[in-house]
């Protein structure tokens, strides 16, 4: 089960939604906005920001975000894939 770190609580908390562990094994995290499930986010077992800077270093997670944000720009807002972008990255 993916553990759920302040960074990405922090980005929720940004954006008015709550989120919890997901009950999706190949899932990391649901989100709820106003207590209604939204989308189950984030591939499990992938890296995301705050687990790549906890592995390998502010550097590092900061050049994997850099190349996601490229391959997501086009995310839809309040889409799953802008969640993921916002959230995760």
């Amino acid at each position: 089960m993916y553990t759920i770190l302040p960074y990405t609580k922090k980005k929720a908390k940004e954006l008015g939604v709550q989120i919890t562990p997901s009950r999706d094994p190949k899932k990391k995290i649901d989100v709820y906005e106003n207590g209604e499930f939204l989308f189950s986010i984030g591939a499990a077992g992938m890296g995301d920001y705050p687990t790549y800077k906890r592995w390998q270093g502010k550097a590092v997670a900061d050049q994997r975000r850099r190349l996601y944000h490229l391959r997501t720009q086009h995310a839809q807002i309040g889409s799953k894939g802008w969640y993921s972008k916002n959230l995760l990255w």
